[in-house]
């Protein structure tokens, strides 16, 4: 009996020590609370101005901190909530600080001059009232800059395989890689507005040539860098002048080919805010011009706001890209 009672003692330890422990996310917690005293203060405290989205931007507060509340007690039973509240669980602390200084300051305090800095609910209606020249601005900025970039890139990348693969291109395009590709794009506007017919295609041109030469210049070092070895393991199975560039050579040097658009991305975005400054009738750069020039401040910012997430979401979806095509290299190189 005394060994029954022992071993049936030692499975229930064993069963408890198995079963998760139910844990609260502190700091989520703390987050959701900081996020709906964000949006009862937004609410109930005076405000030195009349905004039209005050309601909804404390409402907006309130349901993101009750949600973060909620989140935090799931994290108890759910790893995959758990993960990832740990994640962005201090952040959403820092935000929720930001968001209420940004308040009082600005809509309740007046410490900061309108309409240089509006309040965040300002930005908020922007977004909910001005939603289709916005929308039709981001749409403009993506086809633009999907054209310019697509277009350098492959250039970039066809004539970096061509450097990097044969001296008599080197010898000609080389020279001319050195005078042209050190200049920013944007110092070529003048010359572009005046030889292409349009606005846009002089902008796709300048995209085009910021995207091209870190594309160039990272895919012929990649060339240039495969080990010889590979080539003459292919060689001596017979492998032909097209195999080894398609098969061998490529695939050695995309690690450099994708370091070379991740820089191409970044700049070619540069170059399209200017360009639609200076020449686009609609788009990301128009509209920052627009709302600049009608003293549109909070407009302005949300337009800046959007080109960030924008551009991040960009470089993500590439990071996404490499990361699939090279699963080898995943982690190395991290966004």
């Amino acid at each position: 009996m005394s060994a029954v009672g022992d071993d049936h003692t030692g499975s229930l330890t064993m069963t408890a020590a198995r079963r998760p422990s139910w844990r609260l996310d502190t700091i989520a917690l703390i987050a959701g609370l900081g996020w709906i005293a964000v949006g009862v203060f937004t609410l109930q405290w005076p405000e030195e101005g009349d905004f039209a989205r005050t309601p909804e931007f404390g409402n907006a507060a309130i349901g993101f901190g009750a949600l973060l509340a909620l989140l935090s007690v799931a994290a108890g039973w759910s790893p995959v909530i758990a993960t990832r509240l740990k994640a962005v669980s201090r952040w959403l602390v820092v935000l929720a600080v930001w968001f209420g200084v940004w308040e009082a300051v600005t809509a309740k305090y007046a410490l900061l001059p309108m309409p240089f800095f509006p309040p965040p609910q300002a930005i908020l209606e922007v977004f909910l009232d001005d939603w289709r020249r916005l929308g039709e601005s981001v749409w403009r900025s993506f086809a633009l800059l999907g054209g310019g970039y697509l277009v350098g890139a492959a250039v970039g990348f066809i004539t970096g395989v061509a450097i990097g693969w044969s001296r008599a291109v080197g010898y000609w395009v080389h020279p001319l890689l050195r005078f042209v590709g050190p200049l920013p794009a944007t110092a070529w506007l003048p010359l572009a507005f005046f030889l292409f017919p349009s606005s846009w295609s002089a902008s796709t041109f300048l995209i085009a040539l910021a995207t091209g030469f870190p594309v160039t210049v990272l895919t012929w070092s990649g060339i240039a860098g495969v080990s010889k070895a590979y080539y003459d393991v292919a060689r001596t199975l017979g492998a032909s002048e097209r195999f080894l560039i398609l098969k061998v050579a490529i695939p050695a040097a995309m690690p450099h080919v994708f370091v070379g658009l991740f820089m191409g991305l970044g700049g070619s975005f540069a170059v399209l805010v200017v360009a639609e400054m200076l020449g686009v009738k609609a788009g990301l750069g128009w509209y920052l011009q627009w709302a600049q020039g009608w003293a549109s401040y909070a407009n302005m910012y949300a337009a800046l706001a959007v080109m960030a997430l924008s551009c991040s979401g960009l470089i993500t979806l590439l990071f996404k890209l490499r990361d699939r095509l090279l699963s080898w290299q995943r982690g190395l190189v991290q966004w």
